[in-house]
C-alpha cells in the first residue's frame, strides 16, 4: 500500500500528476532535510538551507548540453533498462543539479521588494518570493518554523513564535501583492501536532491531537471553518476536531491542483469549503 510506505501526500501527488515529465525543482523546501509530506516515489524535493549552499560541486557541463537542457527535461523518455538509458538517467540527473541550482540562485540574487523582518521563517518566506517572483515552475514550496513542541514554560515562548509567524506571513502576503502574483499562491500553515488543553507540571502542555489549520490567498473563502473546539468536553484531555484535515487537502488537491484527490488520499473525502 503507497499510503503506507512513507510517501507524504504531496509526493503522492506529484507522482500522480508529473509521471514521465520530470521537474528537477517541481518541489522545493527550505532546510536542512525535506518533509515526509513531500516525498514521493518517484519524484523527489529539492531541498536547501541557504542559496549559498545550493551549489552544484561537480565540474562544468558542457554550454551545448546545458543550454537546450530546460527543454529535453521536459520531454517523456523510455524507462532506463540496458547500459546506454542509464548512463542517459545519470547524465540527466547531473544536468538537472547544475540547471536547478543556477536558476535558484539566480531567481534569489535580486533585491526583494519589501523588508522582511528578522527569524527564521522570514528569511525562508522571503527566498520563496523571490523564486516565485521570477516564475520558477514550481508548484509547491515548504517552510518551517520550529519552537512549538512547548512541554515547559509555554507562555513567553508560544507567543513570540506567533508573533514572528504572523510578522512573517504578513510581509510574505505584502511582497506577493506588489509582485502582483498573490492570486496565483495559496499558503497553508499547519502544524504537525496540538496541544493538551491542561497546563502540565512545568508551566507548559503536552502532545495534543486537534490542531488550526490556516488558508491564506486571494482565492480562499474568509472566515473560519467549522467550530471553535470546546475547551470543556474534551477526549481524554484533547480538544475534539471539527474538520478532518485530509477534507482540506481534498480540496486544495482537487479546486487549487487541479488533481484527483482520491488516487492521492487513498479513498474520496468530502471537500472542505475553502474555495
Amino acid at each position: 500500500n503507497q499510503h503506507a510506505q512513507g510517501y507524504g501526500w504531496l509526493g503522492r501527488y506529484f507522482d500522480n500528476t508529473c509521471a514521465g515529465q520530470p521537474n528537477p525543482d517541481g518541489s522545493i523546501a527550505i532546510g536542512n532535510k525535506a518533509p515526509l509530506a513531500l516525498h514521493g516515489k518517484t519524484q523527489k524535493a529539492v531541498n536547501f538551507e541557504t542559496e549559498e549552499l545550493f551549489r552544484w560541486a561537480g565540474g562544468t557541463v558542457n554550454d551545448s548540453l546545458e543550454n537546450p537542457y530546460d527543454e529535453i527535461n521536459r520531454q517523456k523518455t523510455k524507462e532506463a533498462n540496458d547500459k546506454d538509458t542509464q548512463l542517459d538517467f545519470l547524465v540527466r540527473t547531473a544536468l538537472d543539479a547544475q540547471v536547478s541550482s543556477d536558476r535558484i540562485r539566480a531567481a534569489v540574487s535580486k533585491q526583494p521588494l519589501l523588508n522582511y523582518p528578522d527569524g527564521q521563517l522570514a528569511q525562508q518566506l522571503q527566498l520563496i518570493a523571490s523564486m516565485i517572483r521570477a516564475d520558477l515552475p514550481t508548484r509547491v514550496y515548504y517552510a518551517s518554523l520550529g519552537g512549538f513542541d512547548t512541554h515547559a514554560n509555554q507562555l513567553n515562548s508560544h507567543g513570540n513564535l506567533m508573533r514572528q509567524l504572523g510578522d512573517a506571513l504578513n510581509a510574505f502576503q505584502k511582497d506577493l501583492k506588489k509582485q502582483g502574483n498573490s492570486g496565483k499562491v495559496m499558503t497553508m500553515v499547519f502544524s504537525e501536532f496540538g496541544r493538551r488543553v491542561a497546563q502540565n507540571g512545568s508551566n507548559g502542555t503536552d502532545h495534543g491531537t486537534a490542531a488550526p489549520m490556516f488558508l491564506i490567498g486571494d482565492n480562499v473563502k474568509h472566515g473560519l471553518l467549522g467550530k471553535h473546539p470546546s475547551l470543556t468536553t474534551l477526549d481524554e484531555g484533547d480538544l475534539k476536531f471539527n474538520t478532518d484535515f485530509r477534507e482540506v487537502y481534498a480540496a486544495i488537491l482537487e479546486d487549487w491542483m487541479g488533481a484527483d484527490s482520491k488516487a492521492i488520499l487513498g479513498k474520496k473525502y468530502n471537500k472542505a469549503k475553502v474555495f
